[in-house]
């Protein structure tokens, strides 16, 4: 099974159409011990395989397969598939996705949990499922039920707070990265990015909980929430941003870079974090 050790500190998340051929093991070489597969990946999960494949040794995790898109029967066995395959480096990661974009979303704690049963019944261990995680029943039912959580869009404010819920279980939040030779490019690079999330009530509700006040959100973002969220423009500035997430109290930070440079900007990311001179 997959234990918190293995996740590393550091790993990449990127959308499932971004891991090109070559991505993972780049991203393997440079020194990140957990590449992420974002979105909502289909139930066979042939991305997942695709970068089993081409590593050796990193965890791949999903971040994460909506419970409302695929059967909790068919993501069992696409588990116990890869599993056998690769034994120990897969984590199955769930979520409930987003009210706005599926209406079918009712009860989404009540779900989780019969999707977990199902997951038990068919035989994917709890030491290989995490669960996607803002609020706090849900961060709870991840520490009773699965290794642990993966909250997307966070602060470190809100790092803090998931890891007294927590407790022992894994925490390792998402983090975007804006590289550029310019802040206001990057900036604004982050805010057509983020234009999407700002109109998500979980994401937008999350943020305003810890600390976000509602008129940072006008205009795209304030500078400042635009910082937070999505650590620019340098390797340096994104570092840090792993760092304050860190110190308060994740085990694991994966990095998304929303740039066109996406091996590039991992590069200059791993160089800041003191992975290349490993």
């Amino acid at each position: 099974m997959v234990s918190k050790q293995q996740f590393g500190t550091y790993g990449v998340w990127l959308s499932e159409p971004a891991w090109k051929p070559g991505t993972a093991a780049v991203a393997e070489r440079l020194g990140f011990r957990t590449l992420w597969i974002g979105g909502s990946p289909g139930g066979e999960l042939e991305s997942v395989e695709a970068v089993l494949n081409e590593t050796e040794s990193v965890t791949v995790a999903t971040g994460i397969v909506n419970i409302w898109k695929t059967d909790a029967v068919e993501a069992a066995a696409a588990f116990l598939r890869i599993a056998d395959e690769h034994p120990g480096r897969f984590v199955l990661g769930i979520g409930s996705g987003h009210r706005e974009a599926t209406p079918e979303r009712v009860r989404p704690l009540s779900a989780l949990r019969a999707y977990l049963d199902v997951l038990d019944a068919e035989g994917v261990p709890v030491e290989a499922r995490l669960l996607a995680a803002l609020g706090d029943k849900t961060l709870a039912l991840a520490a009773e039920r699965s290794l642990g959580a993966h909250p997307y869009l966070t602060n470190p404010a809100h790092t803090a707070h998931a890891r007294g819920i927590l407790g022992d279980a894994l925490l390792a939040p998402e983090l975007k990265v804006s590289l550029a030779g310019d802040q206001e490019q990057a900036r604004a690079a982050a805010r057509a990015y983020l234009k999407r999330y700002f109109g998500l009530e979980n994401y937008v509700g999350a943020l305003k909980r810890f600390g976000v006040a509602d008129s940072e959100f006008d205009g795209g973002g304030s500078d400042a929430l635009v910082d937070l969220v999505a650590a620019n423009p340098t390797a340096a500035a994104a570092a840090a941003g792993v760092a304050a997430h860190v110190d308060a109290g994740a085990d694991h930070v994966s990095v998304q870079p929303i740039g066109r440079d996406v091996l590039g900007d991992l590069e200059r990311i791993a160089d800041a974090l003191g992975l290349t001179q490993e």
